[in-house]
């Protein structure tokens, strides 16, 4: 715009010269004259273009004020244990669960004892899938069932509460029975668990607990109904109370357990029944060669103690459990069951896994994705359950057992056992009328879990 604003200024000053200059040949004093003229218009327009460029400049823009900054979203991540876990900055997590058992199985017993209901069988043991993660504000939640064999039944479904040594569950969980019960069947020794455990009804129950935990303590405690399914009967008024106190130190490298349970249940029903008995080893059968048949319950009571150690490569644990039944008959019996074991894990630098008051997962230090072998375990147990006492006889079984534990990554786990039973006064007797015999189990289990 200055350009124009210039050559405009100097054709009007052009024109307005006389036309006598236009028109003659000009004299030196005439073109003098002009010059001097012409430098006072570039002067004028110099001027003019100066005041232009004031009148036309734009102002610097006035600074201005910071918006309020805007709170970022928390950022997420997702981890892996075994499935994705998805973790927020401000406490939320979310991670599906699962785990799937094949079992192989077979039961060998006198001609008339299981009959066709033994042999060898092929099972879905367990079908878990679920969910659980944190909720902020020191929250924690599970909700899982079992699909296997075309039913479903709830297994952990609970939400916890505690920031510190104390946390209260509210929900179905396990009371807090016996060391073999509180280890996840992903970590037994044995494809099934002792035979005490089956015979005194150690299952899942609704109910309000707290645990405690401090150091190498650990106390843990509850009021319990029953199994979210047997709730279902409106007339199941049962009650219970659970505890345990476990002592677990670490001196050094060898991991100590040390714990006592006691347990309280008022079926709360005068016409209450109950039963008492054990598989034998293998859950693909339904018969068991131990068995009191439904008696009259009005409370139960019990008391276990436990006992462990893990030493390297090398592990050590045996339990007894005394389940007193008061009735409203003649006499009180008390059963007693337990089991002494010892284990190895075969494979350099493995050993057996342990936390909070349970054995944990085996974990190959040299997995097959690797180039190892995984990690290779071998336990050995004796298992005893007496079901004779006041007046009652169900039946006692004795059993040496011995299992192959091969985990050829975390989380997939293959179990080969092998069972010699010895039974007397048996429930079941064989196709001659004896009640005293002895039976084989056998069993693979594949599991995977995630």
């Amino acid at each position: 715009m200055r350009h124009s604003l210039t050559a405009a200024l100097l054709a009007t000053s052009i024109l307005c010269l006389p036309s006598t200059a236009r028109a003659q040949t000009m004299t030196a004093e005439e073109a003098a004259a002009l010059r001097a003229e012409l430098a006072a218009l570039k002067a004028q327009v110099a001027t003019l273009e100066s005041r232009l460029d004031a009148a036309t400049a734009q102002p610097a823009p006035a600074a201005q004020p910071k918006s309020p900054s805007v709170a970022a979203k928390p950022a997420s991540e997702i981890g892996w244990k075994g499935a994705p876990e998805i973790r927020t900055a401000d406490g939320w997590s979310f991670k599906p669960r699962g785990r799937m058992q094949v079992d192989l199985a077979a039961v060998d017993t006198p001609v008339g004892a299981t009959d066709a209901r033994g042999g060898l069988k092929t099972e879905f043991r367990r079908i878990y899938l679920g969910v659980d993660g944190k909720i902020p504000g020191g929250f924690a939640y599970r909700v899982e069932a079992d699909v296997a064999n075309n039913s479903v039944e709830l297994t952990d479904v609970y939400l916890t509460y505690g920031t510190g040594p104390l946390s209260v569950t509210a929900g179905q969980i396990k009371p807090f029975w016996s060391l073999d019960e509180m280890t996840s069947d992903l970590f037994t020794s044995f494809m099934e668990r002792a035979a005490f455990a089956q015979a005194f009804g150690f299952e899942r129950r609704v109910g309000l607990s707290a645990q405690y935990r401090r150091g190498d303590l650990l106390l843990q405690a509850g009021v319990f109904g029953d199994n979210a399914g047997d709730l279902l009967d409106d007339s199941n008024n049962a009650v219970s109370l659970d505890g345990r106190v476990v002592w677990m130190p670490k001196l050094g490298d060898t991991q100590l357990h040390l714990a006592a349970s006691g347990h309280w249940r008022d079926p709360n029903d005068p016409a209450a029944l109950g039963r008492y008995r054990a598989r034998p080893f293998a859950h693909t059968t339904d018969v068991r060669l131990v068995d009191t048949g439904l008696i009259d319950v009005a409370s139960e009571r019990g008391i276990g103690l436990e006992g462990a150690v893990i030493a390297g490569p090398f592990h050590a644990a045996g339990e007894g459990y005394w389940h007193r039944v008061n009735r409203t008959g003649p006499a009180d019996p008390t059963f007693f069951g337990g089991y002494a074991e010892v284990g190895m894990v075969l494979t350099p630098g493995d050993r057996r896994g342990y936390k909070d008051g349970g054995f944990d997962r085996l974990k190959p230090t040299k997995p097959i994705t690797a180039g190892g072998v995984g990690a290779f375990e071998v336990n050995a147990r004796y298992d005893h359950l007496d079901l004779n006492d006041g007046g009652i006889v169900g039946g006692r079984q004795q059993a040496a057992l011995i299992s192959l534990v091969w985990a050829p990554v975390d989380y997939i786990r293959i179990n080969a056992n092998y069972g010699k039973l010895w039974v007397g006064d048996a429930r079941v007797a064989t196709a001659t009328g004896d009640r005293d015999y002895t039976a084989d189990t056998f069993g693979l289990r594949t599991q995977v879990d995630f």
